[in-house]
This record gives structure tokens, C-alpha cells and sequence, in this order.
């Protein structure tokens, strides 16, 4: 018995649950084909999500009858907290769609001028917004068209930028709802069914160690999981050109943020197999973890277009951390340092999820 190897037990039951693991059709579904059909939907739509981002220029005139308009129409979600220097920023990242200036016009027969920057990281967002402000100013200098000067000019201005794409946006999403249904379900279900079949209890009659059968168990959900978010960035990559603005570099950081996501969800696994008194006690009790996150989280449109009760509830869900983190790597370049904030409140996600499951989760 010295001699016995916990280390070699914990690598053969990660090596059988792995090839269990891509035999089972709910896995692959919620892993693999799943994301990849979303992705490919909307990688071959294209365009851009809800609601259009405008920031205004600090020496802009809120008093202006352009600005007014612009704050009436509803899809537009006017900035007012970042300076100019982080507002520019944003426009070239594509966090902002546009930039305004609104000031008074000295050198026309125009009551205002109106600067419109726009960015070819929100190419089509920024059309719309020209194309908004063409007809709000049009209308003002119709109705005003009996004085001797007009309301307001637009010009407009755009700056280079990388252009931001729907796959850029929605793959992050897929790529988290991948990991939290596999994290979820796949451990739940995993771990029910060797108590169910007594395999757990056979694994105590050996004198493999219960912290081994955890770990081989997670290593073989870790690999599979990894493998699934290596096969949709690639696709993402090559088929649709999401943006990795680092290369390979970028896509390692990628796993290294789908790797701690996926620990965290494996606790709600535990933890909803714990409770579970029987098989078809799981779906139930998963859905309620996993269909507010994919619903609220950011999976498919961001948190913005929910209504502001709302919000604050889609703030605190892990996943809406994880899909901000992998976005924010990805496109804007932002290294793990840069993403501590995202990364910390994942961590305390974590620590909760982990000590409920301690004292939920049962081996018998």
C-alpha cells in the first residue's frame, strides 16, 4: 500500500471520465454544437447589437436644442461620466459609437456647430448616428426656417479604429454559455450518477483518496471544456474573423479566463447535485442557476438594453464578469492585470460556491 500512486489513480479516473465524457450526446450539445450554432448564425448575420453608445464633448452646450433631441430619442444612450481623453479611448475601441461637439458656430449663418466623430470600430453604429443627427438638425432648420440664420451644421470626422464586428461580441457569450452549461450540468449529472450506479462506492473500497476522485473528475471536465473553448475560438477566428488583438497570446488568455469560469461553475454543479434527490430533480434545479445567466449576463446583447431595475441584478451574476473579461482581453487588448476587477468578484463567486458545496455535496 506505500507504494500506491494517488497521483496515477486520479490520472486514470481523469483518463476513463474524459472518454466518458465525449461519448455522451448532452455534452457535446452543450460543449460543442450549441455555441457553434449560434456563432455561425450570427457570424453570418453580421451588424451590431441594441442601442447606440454617444459620448459628448465636455465643452459641448447642453443647453442647445440639439442636444435636447438627442437626449429624447431612446435608443441613444448619451455618456456623461468619462472625460474627453477616456471618451476617445472608447470610440477607438469601439465602447462608444460616436463623439459629439455641440458649440456655438462663430464663422457660419449657423446658430451651432455640430462635430460628429465616429470610429470604423463601430462602422455601422456610426452611419446610423450621421444619419440620426442629419434629420434631428434638418427638421430644426425646417421648422426655423423663417430666421435669417439656421439652428445648427453637422460635420462629421472619422478616426481610425479596429472595426467591431457582431462575432466579437457574441462569441465571448457563447464561449461563456459553453462553460457554465458544462460546468453546471455536466458535473451535476456526472457525479449523481456514480453515486446512483455505486461507482463511488466501489472507488472507496480502493485506497485511491476522495480529494483524487474530485480532482480526476474535474481535470477530465477541464480538458474536454478547454478543447470545446480552443474549437470555437478557432472557428471564430478563422471563419469569421473575431478579433484576437494579440494572436495566440490573446487566445491563451482567453483559456486561462474559460479555465477559471469553468471552476467556479463546476461549484454550482456540486452543489446542485448535492441536493438533487433524484435524476430528474438536476434540469430543474440547474436551469434556475444557468437561464438567468444566459438570459441577463450579456450571452447575446449587452446588460444596457434591460431596464435600469434590472441592471443591477445582471451586475451581479458571474457570468456577466466572465463575458466582460473575455470581451475586454479580446478586442481591447486589456492584459489579466488590466481585468482584475472582473477576475476578483468571478474569485468571490467562487469562494461562496465552494463552501456551500462543502456542506451540500454528498459522497454516498
Amino acid at each position: 500500500m506505500k507504494n500506491y500512486s494517488q497521483f496515477r489513480a486520479m490520472v486514470a479516473i481523469a483518463k476513463a471520465s474524459f472518454r466518458s465524457t465525449t461519448r455522451s450526446p448532452s455534452a457535446v450539445v452543450f460543449t460543442l454544437l450549441f455555441p457553434l450554432i449560434f456563432i455561425l448564425v450570427f457570424g453570418f448575420i453580421g451588424g451590431g447589437g441594441f442601442g447606440v453608445e454617444l459620448g459628448v464633448n465636455t465643452i459641448s452646450d447642453k443647453n442647445s436644442p440639439v442636444y435636447f433631441a438627442l437626449k429624447s430619442i431612446s435608443f441613444i444612450h448619451i455618456n456623461e461620466v468619462m472625460n474627453d481623453e477616456e471618451m476617445m479611448q472608447s470610440l477607438k475601441k469601439g465602447n462608444l459609437d460616436g463623439i459629439i461637439s455641440i458649440t456655438p458656430n462663430k464663422s457660419s449663418n449657423s446658430k451651432f456647430l455640430v462635430d460628429l466623430q465616429t470610429s470604423a470600430a463601430s462602422v455601422e453604429k456610426g452611419r446610423l448616428l450621421k444619419l440620426v443627427l442629419d434629420n434631428v438638425i434638418n427638421n430644426m432648420n425646417l421648422q426655423n426656417a423663417n430666421l435669417v440664420s439656421t439652428v445648427a451644421e453637422l460635420r462629421q470626422q472619422e478616426i481610425h479604429g479596429r472595426e467591431y464586428k457582431t462575432i466579437d461580441f457574441i462569441l465571448p457569450g457563447q464561449l461563456g454559455f459553453s462553460l457554465l452549461s458544462s460546468g453546471v450540468f455536466g458535473t451535476a449529472f456526472v457525479f449523481f450518477n456514480l453515486r446512483q450506479t455505486l461507482v463511488i462506492k466501489r472507488f472507496f473500497a480502493t485506497p485511491v483518496q476522495r480529494p483524487y476522485i474530485v480532482l480526476g473528475e474535474a481535470i477530465a471536465r477541464m480538458v474536454f471544456a478547454l478543447l470545446g473553448a480552443a474549437f470555437i475560438l478557432a472557428i471564430g477566428y478563422f471563419a469569421f474573423g473575431f478579433t484576437l488583438i494579440h494572436g495566440l497570446y490573446t487566445a491563451m488568455e482567453m483559456l486561462f479566463l474559460a479555465a477559471i469560469g469553468l471552476i467556479v461553475f463546476m461549484g454550482f454543479g456540486f452543489i446542485v447535485s448535492g441536493i438533487s434527490k433524484n435524476e430528474s430533480t438536476i434540469p430543474p434545479l440547474a436551469n434556475i442557476i444557468t437561464l438567468p445567466q444566459f438570459l441577463l449576463s450579456g450571452t447575446f446583447f449587452g446588460i444596457d438594453v434591460f431596464p435600469s431595475w434590472l441592471q443591477p441584478i445582471c451586475k451581479i451574476l458571474p457570468l456577466t464578469y466572465l463575458n466582460d473579461a473575455m470581451r475586454k482581453v479580446a478586442f481591447e487588448g486589456q492584459g489579466l492585470f488590466e481585468v482584475w476587477h472582473q477576475l476578483l468578484i468571478i474569485f468571490a463567486w467562487g469562494i461562496i460556491v465552494y463552501v456551500i458545496a462543502v456542506k451540500t455535496f454528498k459522497w454516498e
